[in-house]
């Protein structure tokens, strides 16, 4: 398939399950979708909670869902965030765990739409990861 379909059918894919997130007291959704190796896509949404660090974003829960059913290679992720009026890109936490399981050159794509998603790659977002040494330990 070429880049710019998969890319779009996974923002779409993304986009589609942002309306499923839990978003009341923000009244910001998002949602996340994971490309695998194989072609199949995770997806995951924001889930809120009253205590508001026991938030949960949509980029973390497509990842926990993947990793619960035994997947850790990730090929892309698109972020679709359509209540903002802009690209709005993965938080701080989220790019520690993205970076937990994919590689720097792993494209990125993020934005309220398609049209004005920005991408990247998880390297660009996060420029200085240096904790993958705690792995050989």
């Amino acid at each position: 398939m070429e880049k710019a379909i998969e890319y779009r059918s996974l923002y779409a894919a993304a986009l589609e399950t942002a309306a499923r997130a839990y978003a009341p007291y923000s009244k910001f959704r998002v949602g996340a979708a994971l490309l695998l190796e194989d072609g199949t896509i995770v997806t995951g949404v924001n889930v809120e909670n009253r205590s508001f660090g026991l938030t949960n974003c949509a980029e973390r829960s497509a990842i926990y869902a993947a990793v619960s059913s035994g997947v850790r290679k990730f090929t892309a992720i698109a972020v679709a965030t359509p209540d903002s009026d802009y690209p709005v890109s993965p938080c701080g936490a989220c790019r520690q765990v993205l970076s937990e399981f994919m590689s720097p050159e792993t494209p990125v794509v993020f934005g309220p739409d398609y049209k004005r998603a920005v991408h990247t790659t998880l390297g660009s977002l996060f420029p200085f990861d240096a904790l993958h040494e705690l792995a050989d330990v």
